[in-house]
């Protein structure tokens, strides 16, 4: 088991814009495809930052449910345009994180 914690900067001043259409469209979206989405935030220290977190069970899983969601026409033809107009996508930090031991999140 792993997550992915996803960093991400949206375009300046656009972070409210990417927060309503996260939780009304991209988390709903992808949630409905079986993506467990674990927690999402807003940076306190940086205000166009923005991180969330979705765990997968394996590789498998991971790539199951990437062909879910991104290999979907409504991914590719509506979501991923207006994740384009709303984030600095070259500034996207991914990182595949294991629990420890004593973590919590295991």
């Amino acid at each position: 088991m792993f997550y992915e914690v996803r960093r991400y900067q949206t375009r300046p001043g656009r972070r409210d814009d990417w927060v309503r259409y996260m939780e009304t469209v991209v988390l709903p979206f992808q949630v409905s495809k079986g993506m467990q989405v674990i927690a999402s935030f807003i940076d306190e220290e940086d205000p166009d930052g923005y991180l969330w977190i979705r765990r997968f069970e394996d590789e498998a899983h991971r790539a199951q449910l990437y062909e879910a969601v991104y290999g979907s026409t409504r991914w590719r033809d509506e979501i991923d345009p207006a994740v384009g107009e709303l984030l600095l996508r070259e500034h996207s930090v991914i990182t595949r994180a294991v629990p420890t031991p004593s973590s919590g999140l295991r």
